[in-house]
C-alpha cells in the first residue's frame, strides 16, 4: 500500500497568458490496490447483502440467487464497455465524459441526468440499513440512522482521499469477515438442495408458497443489477488512477469478480440454510444469523455490517462529489454554481460539492425505501444502456487507433446488452419508470433552453491530458 498510495500532489495548471483559467485537475495519488479498495467499498458487498438483497428475497425467494447470477452475467459485458470507454476517456466525468465525447454532447447530458439520480438516492438507501444492525446494541429509526451515517460520511468525504482509502480498506475487511461467517453458517445449518437455487419458490407471511416465474425475475432485475452497481466506481476515479490506460480496465474487472464473489456466496448460503421459507422470504439474515449463532457471534456480525454501510457511504460521498465537480469544470451550470462545485478544499477534495451530495442524501433518507429503490434500479438500467451505445462509438475517428484497452466480442457484447437492458427497462415499476421518465424530461428542457443555446460556454466537456499516456 505504501508505494500504491502517494500522498496527492497539488494540481493547478497554469492557464496561458491572456486567456481564462484552466481548468483545475485532481491529482493521480492512487493505484490499482488502492483504486480496487475504493471500489469495492462503493460495491460495499456486505451492504449490498445486507441492505439491499433482503428485498430479492422478499419478492423472488429461492431464486433471488439466479436473479443476482443473470445480472452478474450482464455486468460483465457492461464492465468491458466501462473498461474500454474508461481508458479511451480517463475523465472524473465518468460515464457522462465518455459518453458525450463519443455520442455527443446531448447524450452525454443525459447519462449524466441519470447518474445523478443514483448519485443522490443509492447512498441514502444503503444508509438506511444501518439501524436494523444496531439494534443489538442501540434502537433508532432506520430515518434517523441514515441520515447519520450520511452526514458522518459527507465529514469524512471532505478529507484526504489516501486517508479515506486506508479507512475504508479497513472497513472492507470487516464486511468480508462478516460476509464469510454468514456463509459458513448458512451452509452449515442448510435445509435444502442446491435445487432450490434453480426452482424458484416465495412464501408469504402465513407460509403459503407459490413458485416464481421468469416474468418475477425480470421486474426484480432492476435491483438485481444494483446490487453489484459501484463497480463503475473505478471510471469516477480515473483522474486519480495511476497509469489510468491500464489500471482503470484492471480496477473494474478486478472489483465486479470479488463482488459478485463475495455477494453471491453467502445469499446461496442463507437460501440454503433458512430454517424455512416464509423466514427466507422475510429477508430477516440478521435473525437468520442470530438463530444460526449465539448472541456474541450475533452481535458482532451485526456490527461489521453497521461499519460495512458506514463504509459505503463515505465511498460514495467520496465517488459522487467527483461528478459533480467535474460537471462544474464542464460549465453545467450557471457560473456561480459552477465556481461553488469546482472548489477544492487543501486536501485536493471538492468540499462543496461533497457538501452537495451528503446533505440531500441525509434528508432523502425520510423518503420511502422501496420507492427510491425502483428508480434507482430504473436509472441504472438506462445508465448501462447508454453507455453500451456509445461503446459502439469508440472505434471511429480518432478514437480507433488510440491508445487504451479493448473489450472482446466488439461490437457483438454492446448490442446484446443494447437489446437485453431495453427489455428489461419495459419490465420494471411502472411509478419508477414514470419517475425517472419526468426527471429526465425535465432536464431535457434545461439541455434545449439554457445549455444548447450556449454550446460555446456551456456543457464543454473536457478530458484532462493524461501524462502518463
Amino acid at each position: 500500500m505504501t508505494d500504491t498510495l502517494r500522498p496527492p500532489l497539488a494540481v493547478a495548471p497554469t492557464a496561458a497568458p491572456g486567456t481564462t483559467e484552466a481548468p483545475r485537475k485532481l491529482s493521480r495519488s492512487l493505484g490499482v490496490v488502492g483504486g480496487t479498495l475504493l471500489t469495492l467499498s462503493c460495491v460495499t458487498p456486505a451492504s449490498s447483502l445486507f441492505v439491499i438483497v433482503p428485498t430479492l428475497f422478499n419478492t423472488l425467494g429461492t431464486a433471488t440467487a439466479m436473479s443476482i447470477a443473470i445480472g452478474a452475467v450482464l455486468c460483465i459485458a457492461v464492465a468491458f464497455c466501462y473498461s474500454e470507454l474508461g481508458t479511451l476517456v480517463p475523465s472524473a466525468g465518468g460515464e457522462y465524459a465518455m459518453v458525450g465525447t463519443l455520442a455527443g454532447r446531448f447524450a452525454g447530458w443525459l447519462v449524466f441526468i441519470q447518474s445523478l439520480i443514483v448519485v443522490l438516492i443509492v447512498p441514502a438507501v444503503i444508509a438506511i440499513g444501518t439501524a436494523a444492525y444496531l439494534a443489538p446494541i442501540v434502537n433508532v429509526s432506520p430515518e434517523i440512522a441514515g441520515a447519520a451515517v450520511m452526514l458522518a460520511a459527507t465529514v469524512a468525504g471532505l478529507l484526504d482521499l489516501r486517508a479515506n482509502a486506508w479507512i475504508t480498506g479497513v472497513f472492507l475487511v470487516l464486511e468480508v469477515i462478516a460476509a464469510g461467517v454468514v456463509s459458513v453458517l448458512g451452509f452449515a445449518h442448510s435445509q435444502r438442495g442446491v435445487g432450490s437455487l434453480v426452482h424458484g419458490v416465495v412464501a408469504d407471511s402465513s407460509g403459503a408458497t407459490s413458485a416464481v416465474g421468469l416474468g418475477a425475475i425480470l421486474a426484480a432485475m432492476g435491483t438485481a443489477l444494483f446490487v453489484t452497481q459501484g463497480f463503475s466506481t473505478a471510471i469516477y476515479l480515473s483522474e486519480e488512477l495511476e497509469n489510468p490506460r491500464r489500471n482503470v480496465a484492471r480496477t473494474v474487472l478486478w472489483t465486479l469478480v470479488l463482488s459478485v464473489v463475495v455477494i453471491i456466496v453467502p445469499v446461496i448460503a442463507i437460501t440454503l440454510g433458512a430454517p424455512d421459507l416464509a423466514t427466507l422470504s422475510g429477508g430477516d439474515i440478521s435473525g437468520m444469523v442470530a438463530g444460526w449463532s449465539d448472541s456474541a457471534l450475533g452481535t458482532f456480525i451485526s456490527l461489521c455490517i453497521a461499519l460495512a454501510i458506514i463504509n459505503a457511504g463515505i465511498v460514495m460521498v467520496i465517488q459522487n462529489s467527483r461528478v459533480l465537480f467535474a460537471s462544474a469544470r464542464d460549465k453545467a451550470w450557471p457560473e456561480p454554481v459552477n465556481k461553488a462545485f469546482g472548489t477544492l478544499n487543501r486536501f485536493n477534495a471538492p468540499w462543496v460539492a461533497t457538501l452537495a451530495v451528503g446533505i440531500p442524501g441525509a434528508a432523502l433518507c425520510f423518503a420511502d425505501l422501496t420507492e427510491l429503490t425502483n428508480i434507482t434500479g430504473v436509472a441504472v438500467a438506462a445508465l448501462y444502456l447508454l453507455v453500451a451505445v456509445a461503446a459502439l462509438f469508440s472505434r471511429r475517428a480518432q478514437h480507433k487507433d488510440a491508445p487504451a484497452w479493448r473489450q472482446p466480442l466488439w461490437p457483438v457484447l454492446p448490442v446484446v446488452l443494447i437489446i437485453a437492458l431495453g427489455y428489461i427497462l419495459t419490465q420494471l415499476d411502472v411509478k419508477a419508470l414514470i419517475w425517472t421518465g419526468a426527471i429526465t424530461a425535465a432536464a431535457s428542457l434545461y439541455w434545449v433552453f439554457y445549455l444548447r443555446p450556449r454550446q460555446d460556454t456551456r456543457w464543454v466537456i473536457t478530458v484532462p491530458e493524461d501524462d502518463q499516456a
